[in-house]
């Protein structure tokens, strides 16, 4: 008999109307905007862990590793860490709706195994909505707003969401194949990307960040302090304007960006708008100008 890979540690009590969020690190990722937007939301409403997925069946662990450390202060006795998917409840008197938050790694094997154990905990907190927040890779500049895209299955959340709709079609992550398999089940749906410049992908993007957090607090109605994604933000830019000043065909490529942007202000991304430095180039500069402002 195979064992069941959900295992709810305690059943919420009181429940209304839980929206479920999801967010996925690797290939739906860019820059760990929605991981990172998503445990913003879970820490800022005091969410507690109730629920988790034991990752077995479903990670290749040669590629997602599982990390070692310490119990306890007196550094005498290792555990290991699994990469589970782990869920979380807020239950905020200050919020009209309750909020379950899900964050994992993308899963290796399995996925409509992975899913259905997903909706079988949505099913069993009568959860109202799934929403799914993402970022991809697009040819946008740093200095301009985060573009956001995606979703939902319900008109009048997809106007409340205020994303533009994509017409991608292509190879696919797991949050389509979740939303795909919530819409079969019945689930009413929502997904939410940021747009994350391409050139910059390897560094964390707080701007993304702030962006994706702020529109879900729009859908639930809520609010929290975001002044640490704004700090982040500011110093996000600060140090890559400082970085473009000493690099000029990087600060020429962003340009043209910024150009084109002017020009056709509702156009999809497209294809090329020069060449590009390569990425690493970039990273490696905000590397080193960050350790010389750090030198520890």
């Amino acid at each position: 008999m195979p064992t069941d890979p959900l295992t709810v540690h305690r059943m919420p009590q009181g429940l209304r109307r839980p929206m479920l969020i999801m967010a996925f690190s690797g290939w739906n990722d860019a820059a760990e905007s929605a991981t990172t937007a998503a445990r913003y939301l879970a820490a800022g409403f005091d969410a507690e862990k109730f629920a988790e997925i034991d990752p077995e069946e479903f990670y290749h662990f040669g590629l997602t590793r599982p990390y070692v450390r310490f119990k306890d202060e007196s550094q005498t006795e290792r555990e290991i860490v699994w990469p589970a998917t782990e869920f979380s409840i807020a239950q905020s008197t200050d919020l009209a709706r309750d909020v379950i938050v899900g964050v994992a790694s993308e899963p290796h094997l399995r996925w409509k195994a992975y899913c259905a154990a997903i909706l079988d905990l949505a099913r069993r907190c009568d959860v109202t909505l799934v929403l799914t927040l993402g970022a991809l890779l697009a040819e946008v500049a740093h200095t301009r707003p985060i573009k956001l895209s995606g979703g939902a299955s319900d008109p009048e959340l997809a106007t409340l969401l205020g994303a533009r709709p994509t017409s991608y079609e292509g190879p696919t992550g797991i949050v389509g194949v979740l939303n795909t398999a919530c819409r079969e089940q019945g689930f009413a749906t929502a997904s939410l990307w940021a747009n994350v410049p391409h050139y910059i992908s390897g560094i964390e993007n707080p701007k993304a960040t702030r962006a994706l957090v702020q529109r879900v607090l729009t859908v639930l109605g809520g609010s929290l302090d975001l002044t640490e994604l704004d700090d982040a933000g500011r110093q996000f830019d600060q140090n890559l304007t400082e970085i473009l000043a000493q690099n000029a065909k990087i600060s020429n490529y962003v340009k043209k960006l910024e150009a084109r942007v002017e020009e056709e202000p509702e156009s999809e991304p497209q294809a090329s708008v020069g060449e590009m430095p390569p990425t690493a180039q970039l990273v490696e500069e905000i590397e080193q100008f960050l350790r010389q402002q750090r030198p520890e």
